[in-house]
């Protein structure tokens, strides 16, 4: 079967509906669903319950050759005007995190790939655990956390990971340990076709309102500093090695209020792209690449996206 098929064909295969009830959509704007307000037409959107039923989906997707990605919140995600063809699998039911003690009476705690980091910032509020303060205001989820090794502040997740239980193409899962996985700047290397499951997490206890102090104050920092009246996507680029951080380069090329149609930088941080209003996913793409370019002809530094495109080009 060919895997550039549309989604009508795609139906005439398995019974998505008697399989997955209530679970799988199809021809879907992507706009509706990104955190910029972009994309074109998705062919499918599939949302397992379970575990288990995410390595059924990916086991019968992988049967008949449709192309799949995963994805959490939504964020740091372009979807392209042409739209996907193919699966998204969309983790938001995935979304347990509980707290537990290991035989050592140390503090973990184990969230499934869909809950949102701030479910898990604000268990560690609840129950006075520190560690992760530094996720207060990430919009993303646990999965595309551990997965592009998300930080803020001068930390990142891999910090604090203890394990991850990883599924491979056949639909069976393997608690990874941390010294198993190579973590490196907003990556972690996986075997093609591994999907995150949950990721279990290392915090201490700390003083009565300690946690929620350091949130509070990191949260307020975010919204000084970043453009969250706008549609956006996060930070566009990575900081480049042995440099100064991609805002302070942007900022200081001044492309800060810089345009294509309306996708714009932020005069507020110069690592934001925002959305105006009737931004298309090709404004955004070429406004990176002009940034790319200036960037690169003032300072001989390519900045390297960290924002994930998907969908046909």
């Amino acid at each position: 079967m060919d895997i550039m098929m549309t989604a009508e064909k795609q139906k005439e295969g398995p019974s998505w509906d008697v399989l997955f009830p209530h679970a799988v959509s199809f021809d879907q704007p992507g706009y509706n669903y990104t955190s910029m307000g972009v994309g074109g037409k998705i062919d499918r959107i599939m949302c397992p319950r379970s575990a288990s039923e995410l390595g059924d989906m990916v086991s019968l997707l992988r049967t008949h050759h449709i192309p799949y990605t995963v994805v959490g919140n939504w964020t740091n995600l372009i979807v392209t005007d042409k739209g996907f063809r193919g699966a998204l699998i969309w983790t938001k039911n995935l979304d347990r995190v509980w707290a537990e003690r290991d035989k050592n009476h140390a503090q973990k705690i184990t969230a499934q790939a869909g809950a949102l980091l701030m479910e898990l910032v604000g268990l560690t509020m609840r129950e006075n655990l520190t560690g992760l303060e530094f996720c207060g205001g990430i919009p993303g989820t646990v999965g595309g956390a551990v997965r592009m090794n998300a930080g803020a502040y001068g930390h990142s997740v891999s910090e604090s990971i203890v394990a991850v239980t990883l599924m491979d193409g056949e639909g069976r899962t393997r608690a990874w340990e941390r010294e198993d996985l190579f973590f490196e700047y907003r990556n972690v290397h996986l075997s093609p076709g591994h999907l995150i499951v949950d990721a279990t997490f290392q915090v201490f206890p700390a003083a009565q309102g300690q946690v929620e102090a350091k949130v509070s104050k990191i949260m307020a920092d975010r919204m000084a500093k970043h453009p969250l009246n706008y549609k956006n996507a996060g930070s566009i680029f990575k900081n480049p090695k042995n440099h100064a951080p991609a805002g302070h380069l942007i900022e200081e090329a001044g492309l800060k209020g810089y345009a294509v149609g309306d996708a714009a930088i932020s005069e507020k941080h110069g690592n934001f792209i925002i959305n105006r209003g009737g931004a298309s996913a090709a404004d955004i793409l070429a406004l990176i690449e002009h940034v790319q370019e200036t960037i690169f002809l003032r300072y001989g530094i390519l900045l390297e996206p960290e924002i994930k495109v998907i969908g046909e080009q």
